[in-house]
């Protein structure tokens, strides 16, 4: 029961996910206008675990979500509440039910936090690393078709082993599974790769992983030029060529994140290399 008047509210960890489960957690980002899809879900549920609090009707109306990454991290994500049960601090309990879970594992937690979200988790002992913006442009000459780019996933272990060297962390299970989907497609030059992956609400461009700012702006008008879907691009903000080449192109800016980790040595990579994260859920 979501009910906090005899403590706090009881947070389950889903066992599996079920079709009921997978709905119920669907509607919790549609009510929240997020662009994740079951198939996130389910990535979320197979490689690291999903949290919830049911009302007394059994209804889910709070999720959280801890995806493990590498030896040593673990991101949190997916802290969202039902609108009708929101100020009674289940967002909190949830959050608070991931951090343990990772702790308990012995690993560091990482997240990207909204502004809103930063205030709570420097509470808990989160400390900012850097800043990135959401891009984002509607559908140019309404198309409905993937982003036109031409797919290359040949030479995997190349890509995870450059992918693992930017983030600090190896996530090769997870990024194989985002370029397998049938809505993704792998885009590659010499010194860059993106992945470009459906949304429930627009196509997401990332990760976008380059040795230079350069190589990932080629990369990223040959994502961006011609007849796009609607796309989401989450960069970091100290790249003001891809900025300015965003801007250019038609996006505008949607929301600001920051990412965050608690604990003493989180993970450091070669961020320089990152141009674009796999989402906020990812890294």
């Amino acid at each position: 029961m979501a009910s906090t008047e005899s403590g706090p509210p009881a947070v389950e960890t889903l066992a599996a996910l079920d079709a009921g489960s997978l709905a119920m957690l669907d509607a919790l980002v549609v009510a929240s206008g997020w662009n994740q899809t079951a198939d996130d879900w389910a990535l979320f549920a197979r490689h690291g675990s999903v949290h919830a609090v049911r009302d007394a009707d059994g209804q889910i109306v709070a999720s959280g979500a801890v995806l493990p990454l590498g030896a040593s991290a673990a991101w949190i994500s997916m802290i969202l509440v039902a609108p009708g049960s929101r100020g009674l601090g289940l967002g909190r309990s949830v959050f608070e039910q991931c951090l343990r879970t990772v702790k308990a594992a012995g690993r560091i937690a990482m997240l990207d936090a909204t502004p809103a979200g930063e205030r709570l988790y420097l509470q808990y002992g989160f400390t900012p690393l850097w800043r990135l913006s959401r891009w984002h442009r509607g559908p140019v000459d309404g198309s409905a078709a993937t982003a036109a780019a031409r797919s290359d996933d040949t030479g995997f272990d190349a890509l995870a082993a450059l992918d693992a060297e930017a983030l600090g962390l190896d996530r090769s299970a997870v990024l194989g599974e985002l370029m397998r989907r049938a809505d993704s497609r792998v885009v590659r030059h010499a010194q860059a790769f993106a992945v470009v992956r459906g949304g429930r609400i627009a196509h997401h461009v990332g990760p976008l992983v380059a040795t230079d700012e350069v190589s990932a702006a080629l990369l990223l008008r040959e994502l961006t030029d011609g007849r796009t879907p609607a796309l989401f691009v989450d960069v970091p903000d100290d790249r003001p060529l891809l900025r300015r080449q965003l801007a250019e192109a038609g996006f505008t800016l949607q929301r600001g994140f920051v990412r965050m980790a608690a604990g003493d040595a989180p993970a450091r990579g070669q961020t320089a290399f990152i141009h674009a994260i796999a989402g906020p859920e990812y890294g």
